[in-house]
């Protein structure tokens, strides 16, 4: 079965044996056929259905259970070890006893990895906590957004903000687009004045525009003109012949 592989997740009790248990009876109760943790080919086995004492069990080699410690009535430690020789043992694993309740007792190697993988777990979990505070954005970088500011920022009145109808770049865009189809789809109709129907451009008559050296000497005529009439002043009064 799958939890033979991994014994430290279980634990085994048996309710009928709890009143009756004490120093003589627990390694009966130990080794149980519904036990998980007793193993049927030790040598207590083979004491058990040779009717023998457990003082046999140092002169044989091989898996055996002993009573390491006990304290009446609540706990109760049982060692599984390799006898080798009558004076050679090697421990195997430890069982331990509380109120009735029968648990292994993990080795130095489970403690480690199991302390080592919460510290692990921690760390991770800390890590992950403090990415979803960090935020980033290509114009700002990187920042802290934590729980707190949002908190704050939703009991703060909140300003109304005025929207403009589109921005700076949006406008020079759109008008340069406009300036560009202006210029490849020039207009066919002008409407002169609001109002009047639109008028083929062909149609319109362009007015010569007057020469600049032509409005120039004119304009100096006019200056003269004026001068010279300043000068001489106003003309004199004839008498009139009665």
């Amino acid at each position: 079965m799958r939890w033979r592989h991994n014994l430290l997740g279980i634990s085994w009790v048996d309710s009928s044996w709890i009143p009756i248990l004490n120093n003589g009876s627990v390694l009966d109760y130990f080794s149980e056929r519904s036990n998980p943790f007793y193993d049927r080919t030790c040598n207590n086995e083979v004491v058990k259905m040779q009717r023998m004492t457990l003082d046999h069990l140092n002169q044989m080699v091989g898996v055996e259970y002993i009573l390491l410690h006990a304290q009446e009535p609540i706990l109760f430690i049982i060692r599984k070890q390799q006898r080798q020789s009558p004076t050679q043992v090697m421990p195997l694993a430890d069982y331990y006893i509380i109120a009735g309740v029968i648990y292994q007792a993990p080795d130095l190697g489970s403690v480690i990895n199991s302390r080592v993988l919460t510290a692990v777990h921690g760390i991770q979990s800390a890590f992950e906590e403090a990415m979803s505070y960090c935020r980033y954005h290509p114009s700002k970088g990187y920042w802290w957004h934590f729980k707190d500011e949002e908190e704050r920022e939703k009991t703060k009145p909140k300003a109304k903000k005025k929207e403009e109808p589109s921005s700076i770049f949006q406008r020079q865009r759109v008008d340069a687009l406009l300036l560009d189809l202006r210029q490849k789809f020039p207009p066919r109709f002008v409407q002169q004045k609001p109002g009047e129907k639109p008028v083929p451009v062909d149609q319109i008559k362009k007015e010569p525009e007057p020469v600049p050296e032509a409005v120039k000497t004119e304009e100096k005529e006019t200056v003269k003109n004026a001068q010279s009439a300043g000068a001489k002043g106003p003309p004199e009064k004839r008498m009139r012949l009665q």
